[in-house]
């Protein structure tokens, strides 16, 4: 047996050591199967994103059924699938057939162009010159094409026939969805195991450090899931209600599109103001005055009671990230990523938070008695 602290001949001559190969190989594995199961990311992140934002009610409801993990991520994922997946597919249903009805009228207004609707001459102010502006851009055939090539480089009739067969993506999505259910079962019932395990292999790649860094973690996470997520859900669950009592055409898209705009801070006043403005203009002045105030009145108790006690975590993202969050999220997830981007961004503002921290306690402090200039040092003797 060759002596401790001593390399055979065959090591000392290799071109790439034993422990250099094994840390090569394993950086092969890692990258084969990121490759391989890329499709899988999307899921397993969502699930750990549910995971960790509801993990204080899955403790409890684990001491409820007696520690049975089996039973407990059970009965978590029946909530789950009871109180967000089915309400999300049904708005979602409702969502498209109206969505449906606005591409029906962007496709007959392009063939024939659209005339100025009567209530935007109404609007306060602005009136005149947003009737000049449908009638240069939106008020002549072909226009409405225009616009979507402009924004989004595709043929206005391709967009359509594309909500006409959106149910043939139907299929991805519900087998995305259940790859979801099935990995968030498994964070449920063998959370505590994983972190356990993943704490021995991070002590190994960040010493001293890890502890903090994933504590961090699910903090951040649950943080940002409950104070953005659960507000912006409740937001354009209201919204969209008071958007239905007022008589807003489309109130369940204009509900989404608002609690879509909610996760960006100022989206949801900028949302229903402009809705109310569109009721008073189009004549239903006191339905635009009593959906202006019911906001008002909403925003100010949830920004003055509810989120101070929702966002209580170690990390507040601010406009930049947030957005950058959102935007690349729904990019890269679609839907998903509303939520997974914003939490990335908030975890990257973390570390470097912590990281910039630690590179202000290690800075050598400045001398606090510095040296007088030589003309102080003369007058003073």
């Amino acid at each position: 047996m060759t002596p401790a602290g001593r390399r055979t001949v065959s090591e000392r001559n290799a071109l790439v050591g034993p422990t250099s190969a094994a840390r090569w190989l394993l950086v092969a594995v890692l990258l084969a199967s990121a490759y391989f199961f890329y499709g899988f990311i999307v899921p397993v992140l969502a699930a750990m994103v549910i995971g960790f934002a509801s993990w204080p009610a899955y403790r409890q409801l684990l001491n409820a059924v007696g520690g049975n993990r089996t039973l407990g991520a059970t009965i978590a994922i029946i909530l789950v699938v009871s109180f967000i997946v089915v309400p999300i597919f049904l708005a979602g249903i409702y969502a498209v057939d109206e969505v449906k009805t606005w591409g029906a009228w962007a496709l007959k207004a392009n063939e024939i162009g659209a005339p100025t609707p009567a209530w935007l001459l109404q609007v306060p102010l602005a009136g005149e010159w947003l009737a000049d502006h449908w009638s240069r851009y939106v008020g002549h055939p072909g226009a409405m094409g225009e616009l979507v090539q402009l924004f989004s480089g595709a043929n206005i009739g391709t967009i359509y026939r594309g909500l006409l067969v959106i149910g043939s993506s139907a299929f991805h999505g519900l087998l995305t969805l259940l790859f979801m259910l099935i990995s968030l079962f498994f964070v449920y019932r063998d959370g505590e195991r994983i972190v356990e395990q993943l704490d021995v292999v991070g002590e190994r790649i960040l010493p001293g450090r890890w502890e903090r860094v994933s504590r961090l973690v699910p903090l951040t996470i649950s943080s940002t899931v409950t104070g953005m997520g659960v507000i912006a859900v409740g937001e354009g669950i209201v919204l969209g209600t008071a958007y239905w009592i007022a008589g807003v055409p489309s109130p369940v898209t204009l509900g989404i599109m608002t609690g879509f705009m909610a996760l960006i801070p100022g989206g949801a006043p900028l949302s229903f103001t402009l809705v109310s403005i569109y009721l008073a203009a189009s004549g239903s002045v006191v339905a635009g005055i009593g959906l202006l105030a019911w906001g008002t009145v909403e925003l100010f108790i949830v920004d003055k009671t509810l989120r101070p006690r929702l966002v209580g975590g170690p990390i507040k993202l601010p406009f930049l990230p947030t957005f950058f969050g959102l935007v690349g999220g729904v990019k890269t997830m679609g839907f998903l990523g509303l939520f997974v981007g914003p939490v990335l961004m908030a975890i990257l503002v973390a570390i470097w938070r912590e990281w910039l921290h630690e590179a202000r306690q290690t800075a050598p402090a400045k001398d606090v008695a510095a040296p007088l200039p030589q003309a102080a040092a003369n007058k003073v003797s």
